[in-house]
């Protein structure tokens, strides 16, 4: 990935991470995912973060590519790269586990690693959250988390231009 340093608690594959994911797992630990783009990172972010890995004892973070970013979001972003956005997540004392994923949603990486719990923001609807139904059918809950009210990348990137 462009310009990244090394990060180790970045994932390069789905594999590799089952096999990280493992031991915690053998001891009875709950594995927490959580998705998104992530792309300026903010306050809302690190609470939501901290809230989310408070839910069990391994928080997993799937990362959208800039390519992702850019259909889900649209051109110009992401405004951090890939590499960059992976590094600040995983400084986060937080935040255990990066994976980068290339789909517009996590469901396949839902399904291999069978999170305990899924997070989203409270901003989603509980029947339009992904892999809901793929983390309930196993067992595991889906957890809603509420947003800081008037922090996200959209509005930050709306007050540098002035709207």
């Amino acid at each position: 990935m462009r310009g990244m340093v090394d990060v180790p608690k970045l994932a390069p594959d789905v594999a590799t991470l089952a096999a990280r994911l493992a031991p915690s797992r053998a001891d009875g630990g709950r594995v927490v995912f959580t998705n998104g783009c992530f792309d300026l990172l903010h306050p809302g972010h690190v609470r939501y973060l901290a809230a989310a890995r408070g839910l069990g004892d391994v928080l997993v973070v799937g990362l959208n590519s800039d390519a992702s970013v850019r259909r889900l979001k649209g051109p110009p972003r992401p405004i951090l790269h890939t590499g960059e956005r992976a590094e600040v997540l995983a400084a986060l004392t937080a935040v255990d586990h990066v994976i980068v994923f290339d789909e517009d949603t996590p469901r396949a990486l839902i399904t291999a690693l069978r999170p305990d719990v899924l997070v989203k923001g409270a901003d989603w609807a509980a029947d339009d959250i992904v892999g809901a139904q793929e983390v309930r059918a196993g067992g595991g809950r889906v957890v809603r988390i509420d947003l800081v009210p008037g922090v996200s990348t959209t509005e930050i990137i709306g007050r540098l231009r002035g709207t």
